[in-house]
């Protein structure tokens, strides 16, 4: 019998946000999309985003985090397995990530056409509903671009990973239906120094090696290959390792415990020890960290996509519970400071999709121009989205208040997951250091600023900023002290070029003209979000924000 008054009478309570389309109800990233390249792909986007935004889909993605993965070292007869067990929700979302091709899609298809920008949209809407999976779904689509310059792993491998299709059985690999790589960087004694790596690979007569030590993250176990560093008589180098060996035997892997991590919970994060573990050599010997590094500059481009991914669902939970919760006699979305708060992290979330876009587009072409912008712009977005995720995501938790502290409720774990976009592949100061870096090049230097001056006129504070950074290029030294500071201030004058640039109507205008006045003042826009004295169009920006406002 239902309650009607009294403490079981419920109201004033914000409904559920679920079974909405992520595509159709983003028009920051339908733009974005059209504005670079992949207009072509929006009925698979928009197929996407409705399956996506399903009830059941949220379920799934609180059940995989609920219900974390377990380690199961030996089977009932004592033989050594290490099989790590998911939660079945695990699967199903692994599933329809394969199926739409977000972990290796772009390697299909030619150069050119967008499909790098297809896959970031994907990818960004499916960070919105579970993180966790996207580990081995980005170092997949990373790996491969490692992978295919080697004939027989081209040839015996790259097909099968680039079908649309999970095999989660532990079989040998080439007995599959399709596939998913890791990666092995990290040692304890040195983390993101992989040049203090101590594990060693040494050769056998014919021409594999043999390793021998210790990661101390070794993400997604379950894979079917990782990428290692070890060290050999040359120096540190990147091998190929397959968990099984064509015979059906496992390798030398051997898993030791499951990381307990603040988020990314439905993921297994694990430390192995290797005991003659057969590999391949990836690439030339002693130059393992240039191989390494080309996967990880498409895992850097997704940790930007993701992390602004999270930003946008974090957006839209704050803007709904704001269009439905009464607080001192009116709904929070009337009252002019809550719109502020609000239109402020609107704007820092399309400023972070406009972005990743972009940068997609940068991976889609094959000009040297935007090889050389991709070269810089890669590490400041990531480190600076990822940066500005967690302090979005902690402020659209506040904004529900105690219910986004539940753990009903997805903000709670976007919290949670924020800060591994931050840390993992190269935490922020070695985001920073590698701008600086790429800043030493003439040609990344030509690069960056032909793509800023573009909206050279757009916005009398834009056209104030374009100056003051020009004059920071040139002053870059030594020193490394400040180089958050101009990372920061690079990436986010990118953030306003493209904002400007893509402004076609009123509302995305608006969009881009308060971001100026927000983001490039040279006094700053305060030390939270929601601070700045700046007189912007908090109606129009939070109406493209969320068309159901």
């Amino acid at each position: 019998m239902e309650h009607a008054s009294g403490a079981h009478r419920v109201f004033n309570q914000t409904p559920p946000l679920t079974d909405y389309n992520l595509y159709a109800s983003d028009i920051a990233l339908r733009s974005a999309v059209h504005r670079d390249g992949a207009g072509w792909a929006t009925p698979q986007l928009t197929e996407a985003g409705g399956a996506l935004g399903t009830c059941t889909n949220y379920e799934h993605a609180r059940l995989a985090n609920r219900f974390s993965p377990v380690l199961q070292s030996f089977n009932a007869r004592g033989e050594r397995i290490d099989v790590v067990e998911f939660h079945p929700s695990w699967h199903v979302l692994m599933q329809g990530i394969a199926a739409r091709g977000y972990h290796s899609s772009p390697w299909a298809e030619a150069p050119g056409t967008g499909a790098h920008v297809a896959r970031a949209a994907g990818y960004f809407m499916q960070a919105q509903i579970e993180s966790g999976t996207l580990c081995p779904t980005t170092m997949t689509y990373g790996a491969i671009a490692a992978m295919r310059r080697d004939p027989s792993l081209a040839r015996d491998w790259v097909p099968r990973l680039l079908a649309r299709e999970y095999d989660m059985r532990e079989v040998p690999f080439l007995g599959k239906r399709g596939g998913l790589i890791g990666m092995g960087m990290t040692e304890k004694q040195g983390g993101s120094d992989v040049r203090a790596n101590t594990t060693r690979a040494v050769q056998s007569g014919d021409g594999s090696y043999r390793i021998t030590g210790h990661k101390w993250f070794f993400s997604a176990p379950q894979c079917d290959a990782h990428l290692v560093l070890a060290q050999t008589e040359t120096g540190l180098s990147c091998f190929f390792m397959p968990r099984r060996l064509p015979d059906g035997t496992l390798n030398g892997i051997y898993i030791q415990r499951l990381k307990d991590k603040l988020g990314n919970r439905s993921n297994a994060s694990s430390e192995v020890e290797f005991l003659d573990a057969w590999a391949s050599l990836l690439g030339e010997e002693g130059r393992g960290i240039t191989t390494i590094l080309e996967m990880g500059t498409f895992t850097r481009l997704d940790c930007c996509t993701g992390s602004a991914g999270m930003m946008r669902q974090a957006v839209v939970q704050a803007l709904h519970h704001a269009q439905h919760r009464k607080a001192f006699g009116s709904l929070l979305i009337a009252q002019s400071l809550m719109q502020t708060v609000l239109a402020d992290l609107a704007l820092e979330s399309e400023g972070a999709t406009a972005l990743s876009m972009r940068l997609a587009r940068a991976f889609d072409s094959e000009q040297p121009s935007e090889a050389a912008l991709r070269r810089a712009l890669t590490s400041a977005a990531k480190f600076w989205v990822c940066k500005r995720g967690c302090e979005l995501a902690a402020e659209a938790m506040e904004v529900l208040g105690g219910n986004g502290y539940t753990e009903e409720l997805p903000l709670a774990r976007i919290v949670r997951e924020m800060p591994v976009n931050s840390i993992w592949e190269g935490s922020g100061n070695i985001m920073c250091l590698d701008v600086m870096r790429a800043f030493r090049s003439d040609a990344t230097r030509e690069a960056v600023l032909d793509e800023l001056l573009i909206a050279r006129g757009g916005h009398r504070l834009y056209d104030a900023a374009l100056p003051r950074f020009t004059a920071r290029i040139d002053a870059l030294g030594k020193d490394e002290s400040h180089a958050r500071h101009f990372a920061q201030c690079f990436v986010t004058l990118v953030q306003a070029k493209v904002l400007l640039a893509g402004a076609s109507d009123a509302a995305s205008r608006a969009v881009a003209e308060a971001f100026c006045a927000t983001r490039l003042s040279e006094s700053g826009w305060g030390a939270v979000f929601g601070a700045s004295q700046a007189q912007i169009d908090r109606q129009a920006i939070l109406a493209r924000a969320w068309d159901q406002y």
